[in-house]
């Protein structure tokens, strides 16, 4: 397991969706009750197990599972060909939230709240096992658009909308570090997350995407999360949504 020091990060919408005719979503997890992030690297020798337990959380239809490859590790002689300072940042945002000094690889943070260290099943397990998501999402695609409602919950306080593009299947072989000789296969990998608004509690969210690139691919996947923050740092994710082709 490794661990490193913390700062917090944000992120702005990027103007990168440009209009044109998507696949035909094969998979909605609409009704998901957690959104479980692994933060990974192909670096770590402690990672594969957690990166194997992700692709089976991945077929769940109540989960929404997403890797965030970190760039941390690169130095140890495998640059992650997923990784990116944003992933990291997001990352040390959660320790920075939860009052810790440290992050490590693998952690699983459910529903932004609670993380565990993603190579122990019955941790994460148990984490879940009481999981639950507040705010339903609805999406539904059509005229290139994306249509995305988000329920209101009264009582409850402001948060962030955000959109998070994956690609469900990708494979690696990794040639040199801790993993070198290793072929592996990653699920959900996270390739951008973008900030859309704000959720309302009395009134909820109604949004409409240009679908643009996001799934003209068969490996690709778009989840919507609504998450609550702490002072600019990321806390409890109350709903999420995802669409995959």
């Amino acid at each position: 397991m490794r661990t490193t020091s913390l700062l917090a990060f944000s992120l702005s919408l990027a103007a990168t969706m440009l209009l044109a005719a998507p696949a035909l979503a094969e998979k909605n997890r609409l009704q998901a009750k957690a959104v479980v992030e692994l933060f990974t690297s192909q670096g770590c020798s402690s990672c594969p197990p957690a990166d194997k337990l992700l692709t089976r959380l991945s077929a769940d239809d109540d989960v929404i599972a997403l890797a965030y490859h970190v760039d941390y590790w690169d130095y140890i002689g495998w640059p992650d060909t997923f990784g990116s300072p944003e992933n990291s940042e997001y990352q040390r945002a959660y320790a920075k939230n939860w009052e810790s000094s440290r992050i490590y690889t693998p952690q699983m943070v459910i529903n932004g709240t609670t993380g565990v260290v993603g190579s122990r099943q019955n941790d994460v397990t148990g984490a879940l096992s009481d999981a639950a998501l507040a705010v339903p999402i609805d999406l539904r695609m059509g005229n290139d658009m994306l249509k995305v409602s988000i329920a209101g919950k009264a009582g409850a306080g402001k948060a962030t909308v955000w959109l998070v593009s994956y690609a469900t299947r990708s494979s690696v072989v990794i040639e040199r570090g801790e993993n070198a000789g290793k072929t592996m296969i990653y699920s959900n990998v996270v390739k951008g997350r973008h900030m859309l608004g704000m959720w309302e509690p009395e009134t909820g969210a109604e949004l409409k995407l240009p679908l643009g690139e996001l799934l003209q691919s068969p490996n690709s996947g778009i989840a919507i999360l609504v998450q609550q923050e702490h002072g600019n740092l990321p806390g409890p994710i109350i709903g999420a949504a995802a669409i995959e082709n």
